[in-house]
């Protein structure tokens, strides 16, 4: 399964990177990953006018984008859009962090699986 990574590198700028999420056959339920622990979950709305300036990840989570995508900035301009049914792994607890954009005027709805 790919998920999206937001990390900061050793530059103290967050950048992204695709990974795999390691699935292994669970028989007749479909395919499995193996369990990780997690600490907590949070649902989250956003207004349809929602930007977030500068700013890090709280803690390291993941992002379940629910009915509406996010457009994400990190300091080299890269800009991904993370739609509806993906998710963002969020590491970027250090450095200058990353933006984040409401697309095409649309509240959202999204839940936060935190890790630490």
């Amino acid at each position: 399964m790919k998920i999206i990574r937001l990390y900061t590198g050793a530059d103290g700028e967050s950048h992204f990177e695709d990974i795999d999420i390691p699935l292994e056959f669970g028989g007749k339920i479909g395919d499995l990953s193996k369990p990780q622990k997690a600490t907590g979950v949070i649902f989250r709305e956003t207004t349809d006018d929602y930007n977030y300036d500068w700013h890090n990840a709280p803690r390291k989570q993941y992002i379940i984008m629910l009915d509406a995508g996010v457009e994400i900035e990190v300091g080299d301009g890269t800009r991904r859009i993370i739609n509806p049914g993906e998710i963002l792994l969020a590491e970027d607890t250090t450095g200058r962090g990353h933006i984040s954009r409401a697309l095409n005027r649309k509240p959202r709805k999204s839940v936060f699986i935190t890790l630490e």
